[in-house]
């Protein structure tokens, strides 16, 4: 059943690679669905992680991400179902790595996913953008398509790195195209409970960040790193497991961050 009012869309962005942006992508988006709200995957990431996480055969795909925005093909063709009720995804891939390049010389280059959006915002609650990891044009088009970002941050060494860039970019996509975009929220990934280096840098960036940090925090898993080998979200493939448990809550927090609970 369609929604009455438009998706939020949210972003998922963070120019440093390995902070489970995917990760973050799939399971929120899983645990979404599973709570009711009927949820759509854009995988802007030319290596394809949300996509074949989510169980798409990218070998076998007629439409992504890279028609959607290189060919202007309506983004309906491009949908795919997910083994999630009510999780859909716009595939990604590795053509898309060439897109960087080929909208350089584009007219709205930067709002080409904005624009292939606009008619399928009010089928789905919530549309989760998974950004790569650069501030390429391909980020900046799904800041400029998006609501809100979301960025997860790993417990780790130079947590922090890249994400204030992020949020210089953040402020330049305000000021000159999509001023409505708002910092949603930064989400911890990969807590290690046994080093107190991850407890230092929960601590520290809750200081940084304040509120807009989620107060669910995701655990370093190796049920969350199989999942993707086997197309699963961890909700499918594992879930007693503290991955699957932790982005339920995450999905929870998210809905009472919306009113949606």
């Amino acid at each position: 059943m369609a929604t009455e009012v438009d998706a939020t869309i949210v972003a998922i962005a963070n120019q440093k690679g390995g902070v489970g942006k995917s990760t973050t992508a799939i399971n929120l988006g899983a645990g979404l669905a599973l709570q009711g709200e009927k949820l759509l995957i854009v995988d802007l990431d030319p290596q394809g992680n949300t996509s074949s996480g989510l169980g798409i055969d990218r070998a076998n795909i007629e439409l992504s991400t890279y028609e959607v925005l290189i060919d202007e093909a309506p983004i309906d063709d491009a949908i795919e179902p997910t083994s999630v009720k009510d999780l859909h995804v716009v595939p990604a891939t590795i053509e898309l790595a060439g897109a960087e390049i080929e909208l350089v010389s584009m007219f709205s280059r930067e709002m080409r996913l904005a624009t292939a959006l606009k008619p399928i915002t009010d089928e789905y609650d919530v549309i989760l953008i998974d950004c790569p990891p650069s501030l390429g044009l391909l980020t900046v088009n799904g800041l400029a398509a998006a609501d809100e970002v979301a960025s997860p941050i790993q417990c780790e060494y130079y947590a922090l790195e890249g994400v204030s860039q992020l949020m210089r970019n953040v402020q330049l996509v305000q000021q000159s195209l999509n001023p409505l975009l708002e910092v949603e929220g930064v989400i911890l990934t990969m807590f290690d409970g046994r080093t107190t280096l991850s407890a230092d840098v929960v601590e520290q960036v809750r200081q940084h960040f304040g509120e807009t940090t989620y107060k669910t925090v995701i655990p370093r898993t190796v049920r969350l790193s199989e999942a993707p080998s086997y197309g699963e979200p961890i909700e499918a493939y594992d879930p007693m497991s503290r991955g699957a448990i932790a982005y339920r809550e995450l999905a929870r927090e998210f809905r009472r961050r919306h009113g949606r609970t």
